[in-house]
């Protein structure tokens, strides 16, 4: 099997040296080479055509940002992870980076965790990125699997229940998801949003605020005991879980740190769960691009209680993780490409409402 070939470009000689020995330790991944700053990276890239890059931002002589958008002009479909650090102007460039096109980012560990937690972090996070972001180059889906992700989805009758929440998750590719998404919805979309993205925290602070900025929904970092009202949004906190609560006649937001779930803090499938026992069949959850299989067992709940459920497609997810399980269980209702999904959302909340 042909290996996986990675450029690693870090200013640090400590983070290539682990980088680098975490990646040769993996039967299916191979270090092609390594840069110092994104000057060197940008010379390389055309001589090595590596299929993935892992980008560091913070560089002499050239940053990541700067080397991104020059990949992005002669390697447009090469994946690129940036490595950023965990704090405000790290997590600022970061959003900068995933609109330029980078495809997903890892924060590296600081403090008292060293090498080990960076290590721990390579292992268990940046390496499953690597693979799912290069499936595509994998060799082509066995007759039955192909055919599965061809067929209908099983749920497609005539849409007649109101709808008074939507719940969205999404995990790799979701910002720019996201912000397209929201950039479609009408500023007097008539139900409250809740948003699970996949996000350390400060960074999930900073994606509301973007989205706010950016689209006609009002959009904050949950926080517990606020009323959802219609024409906003909430997102979860990163190291926080988000649920919602009826507090008699109201439905307040609450977030709590209970164990993690597939891994993840937040996770969908707490949000999807408490959505689907409040709201029952009044609820539309729609799963974007993520890595993983977050958002099933929440869809599986949205389902039983009887509301409805969207799922982007293959060819416009970034990782066809999340959504692909769902789509595999027979479990949307509608599977569609990024562009077509706000206007299918709008189309469903005004049925019931003249």
């Amino acid at each position: 099997m042909q290996k996986i070939q990675v450029l690693v470009v870090d200013d640090s000689i400590v983070v290539r040296r682990v980088v680098t020995e975490e990646l040769a330790a993996q039967s299916d991944i191979e270090v092609a080479g390594t840069a110092a700053n994104g000057r060197i990276a940008v010379d390389k890239i055309s001589q090595l055509n590596p299929d993935l890059v892992i980008l560091d931002i913070e560089m002499p002589e050239m940053d990541g940002l700067t080397a991104l958008t020059h990949i992005r002009r002669t390697h447009p479909r090469t994946p690129i992870i940036m490595f950023s650090s965990l704090t405000e102007l790290g997590a600022a460039a970061t959003l900068d980076a995933l609109s330029r096109g980078a495809s997903d980012f890892f924060a590296k560990p600081g403090g008292a965790g060293g090498l080990e937690a960076s290590r721990k972090v390579i292992r268990s996070e940046l390496i499953p990125a690597i693979r799912a972001l290069c499936a595509r180059k994998s060799p082509p889906a066995s007759a039955p699997a192909a055919m599965a992700q061809m067929l209908p989805p099983r749920h497609t009758s005539t849409v007649t229940s109101r709808i008074d929440i939507l719940a969205i998750g999404t995990s790799t590719g979701g910002p720019n998801a996201l912000a397209e998404l929201f950039s479609a919805l009408p500023a007097s979309f008539p139900v409250p949003i809740v948003v699970v993205q996949h996000m350390p925290p400060m960074f999930t602070q900073m994606l509301a605020d973007r989205l706010s900025k950016n689209s006609r929904i009002p959009t904050v970092e949950a926080k517990t005991g606020t009323e959802l009202e219609p024409g906003k949004a909430w997102i979860a906190p990163g190291d926080y879980h988000l649920v919602v609560e009826r507090d008699g006649g109201r439905i307040r937001t609450k977030i709590h740190q209970e164990p993690q779930e597939n891994a993840c803090r937040p996770a969908v499938d707490p949000l999807l769960r408490s959505v689907a026992s409040v709201y029952g069949r009044s609820c539309l959850a729609v799963i974007l691009t993520g890595m993983g299989r977050d958002g099933l067992s929440g869809c599986e709940a949205i389902r039983a209680a009887g509301g409805q459920i969207l799922a982007q497609d293959e060819a416009t997810s970034v990782v066809w993780g999340m959504p692909g399980f769902v789509v595999r269980a027979g479990l949307a209702d509608s599977v569609l490409p990024l562009s077509g999904i706000a206007g299918e959302i709008v189309r469903r909340v005004r049925i019931g409402r003249g």
